[in-house]
């Protein structure tokens, strides 16, 4: 389970495409998610953006917690802080940072990017050593991916099949990521039943998953966007999270009351 809960975040995040319009959130949303793994309520993860500035340039500030709970945390603790700053104009991170500790598997990253000069500026906190990377043009961390996605994806034009791609540096490396798109579906939540719109990414078969297409995921076919679902089979066992709770979202969430 080494890292599990970092890369089920990870493969949610992908998007491929240059504009950027501000349409899916706004500062005060909230979302939290139940995880379960196996039989086990494995976890509570929550996501909340608010408004502030980096450097004098008005950015969002995003930060993502997850925490293991009930009999789980027993012999698998998790606490995971992940937190970004991203243009509320061109939706680009400037700063990532990534404490974790996932069953003593730890990390401390602090990563500033400099999107002038195409790099990544790495500290890493338990080392206290600094490293600069190379980095694309467009590139994305592990939560900027995901708020840029939202403002991106237009479900009218989507059709099954269809691929993206995103650009991703993760940690020390740069990383490509492929997104297809298998159709739509309703799905029943704890709020009633929501019209979502269903992604499979393709991933790394062997240390995690057990194939490269284990993993489904849902987002809400509304301006929101919103996360809805994830199911991965998991090299041992499997993995399923839900929306437990929202608030502040920019749109009226559409729920089908029939």
């Amino acid at each position: 389970m080494r890292r599990l809960f970092t890369i089920t975040l990870i493969y949610i995040f992908i998007s491929t495409t240059q504009g950027f319009s501000q349409q899916a959130f706004e500062a005060g949303e909230w979302f939290k998610f139940r995880i379960h793994y196996g039989l086990f309520n494995a976890s509570y993860a929550t996501l909340e953006v608010d408004e502030t500035s980096l450097n004098n340039k008005p950015v969002y500030h995003v930060k993502g917690r997850g925490k293991s709970t009930g009999l789980l945390s027993l012999f698998f603790k998790v606490d995971d802080d992940y937190q970004t700053y991203i243009d509320r104009k061109t939706g680009k991170p400037y700063k990532f940072i990534r404490k974790i500790n996932e069953g003593g598997y730890t990390k401390d990253l602090e990563i500033d990017f400099d999107h002038r000069d195409n790099k990544a500026h790495v500290l890493n906190r338990e080392t206290n050593k600094r490293n600069s990377y190379w980095v694309p043009d467009n590139v994305h961390d592990m939560l900027s991916a995901f708020y840029y996605i939202r403002n991106q994806i237009n479900g009218r034009d989507l059709r099954p099949g269809d691929e993206m791609t995103l650009k991703m540096f993760i940690d020390d490396e740069n990383t490509d990521f492929k997104l297809v798109f298998l159709g739509r579906e309703v799905i029943k939540t704890k709020f009633g039943k929501v019209a979502t719109l269903k992604f499979r990414p393709y991933v790394l078969a062997g240390r995690v998953f057990k194939e490269k297409e284990s993993l489904t995921f849902w987002v809400s076919d509304d301006k929101n966007k919103i996360p809805i679902k994830i199911e991965a089979d998991l090299a041992v066992g499997s993995l399923d999270a839900d929306l437990e709770a929202y608030k502040g979202l920019k749109h009226q969430f559409s729920i089908i009351m029939n």
